[in-house]
């Protein structure tokens, strides 16, 4: 493995120099979930491939942390690429000796509902040329599994709770989820033309250390830890099926089985009022919120709550982490990282 650059450096590449059969390619490989499912699957003694751009979308400092502990296994090969660049990503398969992989996993995306309705190009590009850049790969270079990450957005509102897979999702509330549609409508067209076996998951609020900043959680944490304000948007009332970030690595990896083509739920089953996780901050940090209520954003949803007797049936998969569990370990890793976590930009 060889290494240049630093977590602070404007780049950072890392390639392997052994040489294991099929490798797995593993997009959004600096994100938060990308980085949890690279590292799960290195200790599982598999070769990794590497992709992200390292984009600017939140703090890249966080990017470059996760991904400087990864450059640290001698099974893992980075390449700084974005999926929306074919040229660069077709230049991925021909690295070194070629090796063909034995799958994808799309982790790379625009995401976050708000943003999204700032600027929606971008998640056009990304979610959806992005996979279709992917997909294509996979057929010309016969890559037989693609796991893609989607998104409860899609459920909207108007459903019975918990969600199911089998529910409609033709009324998309922001581009972001409008850009998942796409996505995995792409995926479906291609298991339909060639047979490629795919896994498509629902994540459902993801949120643990070292987490996308624009996230309710961390933002929480960072702002009530810090005595700073915290904007709530609606009543607090509204709840989320906030699920881990190393139970959703889990099911990731687990989607690699085969299945044909499949929609799959990835959530804790245990949706929490968004004031009654505040509360609880409160008492890890030892510091009480001041609350700001605004009006609620157009784009979000009232209440989300996974279905996830699929994904026990198929893969055997279930959460482990309570919400009180994975809460005490995001405050310990931001008490542990305050120094430079405090100053990344949250709302």
């Amino acid at each position: 493995m060889r290494a240049t650059g630093a977590a602070t450096g404007l780049k950072l590449e890392c390639w392997s120099s052994m040489n294991l059969p099929q490798p797995i390619l593993v997009t959004g490989a600096a994100g938060f979930i990308g980085s949890k499912v690279c590292e799960l699957l290195l200790d599982e003694g598999r070769d990794v491939v590497g992709v992200d751009n390292l984009n600017d979308a939140y703090d890249v400092r966080l990017k470059r942390r996760r991904l400087a502990g990864l450059c640290t296994r001698s099974q893992f090969e980075f390449h700084q690429v974005d999926i929306t660049d074919r040229p660069a990503i077709e230049a991925v398969w021909r690295r070194g000796n070629g090796r063909p992989f034995d799958a994808v996993i799309n982790l790379a995306a625009r995401a976050g509902v708000r943003q999204s309705v700032d600027n929606p190009w971008v998640y056009i590009d990304t979610n959806i040329t992005g996979t279709l850049n992917l997909l294509q790969l996979c057929h010309d270079r016969h890559v037989p599994k693609f796991v893609l990450a989607s998104t409860s957005s899609l459920y909207g509102t108007g459903h019975p709770q918990p969600f199911r897979e089998d529910y409609s999702t033709d009324a998309p509330l922001s581009p972001y989820a409008a850009s998942k549609k796409g996505a995995e409508a792409m995926c479906h067209s291609y298991h339909s033309l060639y047979g490629l076996d795919v896994t498509v998951f629902r994540y459902f609020t993801v949120y643990g250390p070292a987490g996308r900043p624009d996230m309710s959680l961390f933002r929480f944490v960072q702002r009530i830890a810090e005595g700073w304000p915290v904007t709530v948007f609606g009543d607090g009332q509204q709840s989320r099926d906030f699920t881990y970030v190393e139970d959703i690595a889990r099911g990731t990896i687990a989607g690699l089985t085969p299945v044909r083509h499949q929609v799959i739920n990835l959530g804790s089953d245990a949706p929490a009022v968004l004031i009654d996780a505040i509360r609880k901050i409160e008492q890890l940090t030892g510091r009480e919120a001041n609350l700001q209520f605004k009006p609620p954003a157009l784009a979000d949803v009232p209440s989300t709550w996974a279905d996830i007797h699929k994904a026990e049936t198929l893969l055997g998969w279930r959460p482990r982490w309570t919400l009180d569990d994975g809460l005490g370990q995001l405050v310990e890793w931001y008490k542990a990282n305050r120094e430079w976590a405090k100053e990344i930009q949250t709302d």
